[in-house]
């Protein structure tokens, strides 16, 4: 039985199905994401999302959906389906399916009277390519298939309206046609295997609508533009093959395309193998190099996520490779700017100032799941170089101050990861001064460079000596400056100010593998985070008890800016509590986080299915809200897996 298969009562009550969303990338940048059902819920959403980067750097939606007809005896079954203006859905194909399987490919099977239809969908690794193959499993008359192609030719942040600009034109290709609805897009192949009759009748549909642009206080309805359809003849057992890609491509080669494709593809059979499937999807490979999507379908490649998320998703599936190709291309580009200040055009948020620190961070990862020769060998240099940058006063926005602590500047532009901004960019936590997460990962940065890096070694003794003196000196300050009379950590510290906030940035500096906390500290630490941040979801952003916790994203976007940190739960922090929780309480701490485990794994049939959304509701029932997949928070929970399967505790 497959791990993530809905039956046709599911699939025909809407409200349980909607919220269900799928996703498929081809390594590259490109997508297609909607609902099991078909009936896309976001302006995001689509068949073929693209990046066109001679237009601007995000993604552009050429084709929205394709809706098929199924027709016998004359008499058509449509099995599309699209919200309409009113709360109207149409054709109301969700009626006709029978189940939907995501175990390999997303499988939707139909039946529609005496007809059984399956539709398979997968997409080409690095080609902006979507393969879409239809069996009639089973019918017993004559039957003929009908494609509508509903375009949009938009930024995928943007909407559309039925307008005298667009290009009506088209021109046949092998089993197919090509067509561009504005300048500056690429030409958008629609072609199958087997010669279809395209039939030129150009209508626009109007006012489809989408309910999660809706719930999220923004625009959300839009025209889309159907050039005609196109019409075939199926044959039962006889697989039909449509392509939407921006190239034309051979017809007869489809059928080995696809089978090509399907053949190295992990089965979605467990909890682990969905978030290995999912960590995939976030790699993007391009001309200038090799990244990690920071989630989608909204975000981009951001250094400080790519850091994060790196580990869990490359090294806990076992593609070291992969880790090292991103990481590689992250070296030349912290190189570039620590040299001249030039910056990655993909990269975002290279010059943040707690960016080298994660970058040391993910390094002693690779140090870990390798060996620390291996680290030194490839990335020693760029831990030195990244210490002795900051030490030397170089960073425009790190001071390393006579008591061993990192201060920051936080007041004009948010400078760590919680970076929810007021209308006019200033932090709406306005963190600054000495960070709690900043300076735990900077003593363990010195340390990991003395104790494991460099350790021993001759030629690099005056900079051992030189971290060690600092270190020496961060330790001792740090528990004077963030240590509070309760036991938690103050989350910031500015001159006299103190941050009282209870935030999980505290468990970071329990959790790294040198902590500047001793195993009692550690403890009361622990204790704090989990009687009031922990959560199934992961740790609340804010304590309940502190002032301004706000557990529910939702509301305009100004109001979901403003709950953004304010109590909602991040899956991602879970690595750093579950090391935490080790280091405190040991091998009996073990089952107690294979239980936190359970709630995870029960998101896979939830939301975007088999991955993890970018937050949860900070209290039940805590509903993933924001992107429909993160790579910190599946980097972050892969990690965890990687520690159980360490110590034998689960098996792949």
């Amino acid at each position: 039985m497959s791990y993530l298969k809905f039956d046709k009562n599911l699939m025909i009550n809407l409200e349980q199905s909607l919220p269900k969303e799928m996703l498929r990338t081809n390594q590259s940048g490109a997508y297609h994401c909607t609902t099991i059902v078909g009936c896309n819920t976001r302006k995001q959403h689509g068949l073929l999302v693209i990046p066109v980067p001679e237009l601007d750097d995000n993604n552009h939606v050429l084709l929205s959906t394709l809706d098929e007809t199924v027709i016998q005896h004359g008499a058509p079954f449509n099995l599309g389906l699209h919200r309409y203006k009113g709360d109207t859905y149409s054709p109301n194909g969700h009626k006709y399916i029978r189940e939907y399987d995501c175990e390999r490919v997303p499988t939707t099977t139909y039946r529609v009277g005496g007809v059984i239809l399956k539709k398979e969908k997968i997409f080409i690794t690095h080609e902006n390519r979507i393969l879409i193959r239809y069996t009639l499993v089973d019918a017993h008359s004559a039957t003929t298939l009908q494609f509508r192609p509903f375009l949009a030719f938009r930024n995928a942040n943007d909407l559309c309206v039925e307008n005298a600009v667009a290009c009506r034109d088209y021109h046949e290709v092998s089993n197919g046609i090509a067509t561009c609805m504005y300048n500056g897009y690429p030409m958008l192949y629609m072609q199958m295997n087997h010669k279809p009759r395209f039939v030129f009748d150009p209508h626009w549909y109007k006012n489809i609508e989408y309910i999660k642009d809706q719930e999220r206080g923004i625009p959300y309805s839009e025209d889309l533009y159907v050039p005609g359809y196109f019409e075939v003849e199926i044959k039962k057992g006889e697989p039909l093959i449509f392509s939407a890609g921006i190239e034309e491509v051979n017809t007869r080669t489809l059928t080995k395309m696809y089978e090509d494709e399907i053949k190295p593809r992990t089965p979605r059979t467990s909890f682990y193998n969905c978030m290995k499937n999912s960590a995939k999807q976030f790699y993007i490979t391009n001309k200038e190099g090799h990244y990690l999507l920071a989630g989608y379908p909204w975000f981009k490649i951001r250094a400080r996520d790519e850091f994060i998320a790196l580990p869990g998703c490359t090294l806990s599936v076992h593609h070291r490779q992969d880790f090292e190709l991103i990481m590689d291309t992250a070296q030349r580009a912290l190189y570039d700017w620590m040299r001249d200040g030039t910056l990655d055009k993909h990269l975002d948020g290279l010059d943040l100032p707690d960016i080298p620190l994660w970058a040391i961070w993910t390094v002693q990862r690779y140090a870990h799941d390798l060996n620390a020769d291996a680290a030194r060998e490839r990335y020693g240099n760029l831990v030195k170089d990244l210490i002795n940058f900051i030490v030397d006063g170089h960073h425009p926005n790190l001071k390393l101050d006579e008591n061993g602590l990192l201060a920051t500047d936080g007041t004009q532009r948010p400078v760590s990861w919680m970076n929810s901004t007021h209308p006019d960019g200033t932090p709406l936590i306005p963190r600054t001064g000495y960070l709690v997460e900043f300076n735990a990962l900077w003593y363990n940065a010195l340390r990991f460079a003395t104790e494991e890096l460099f350790a021993g070694r001759e030629e690099e003794k005056e900079f051992v000596e030189r971290c060690n003196e600092i270190a020496d000196k961060c330790k001792p300050a740090f528990i004077e400056t963030f240590m509070t009379d309760y036991g938690y950590l103050y989350d910031y510290v500015n001159g006299s100010y103190t941050d009282l906030s209870v935030r999980p940035n505290m468990i970071i500096a329990a959790a790294v593998d040198y902590s500047p906390l001793d195993r009692r500290q550690r403890k009361r630490v622990l204790d704090i985070t989990t009687r009031e941040l922990l959560t199934p979801k992961g740790l609340r952003t804010l304590s309940p008890n502190s002032y301004g916790y706000i557990p529910w994203y939702l509301g305009t976007p100004e109001e979901r800016q403003t709950a953004y940190y304010a109590g909602s739960a991040r899956p991602w922090l879970m690595d750093f509590y579950s090391k935490a929780y080790i280091r405190v309480f040991g091998l009996n701490s073990i089952s107690f986080i294979e239980r936190m485990m359970i709630g995870f794994e029960d998101e896979m049939k939830e939301g975007c299915i088999g991955s993890l959304s970018e937050l949860y509701d900070g209290n039940p029932p805590f509903i993933g809200r924001g992107a429909v997949s993160f790579a910190p928070n599946v980097g972050g929970i892969l990690r965890v897996l990687r520690t159980f399967k360490n110590l034998h505790i689960i098996d792949e």
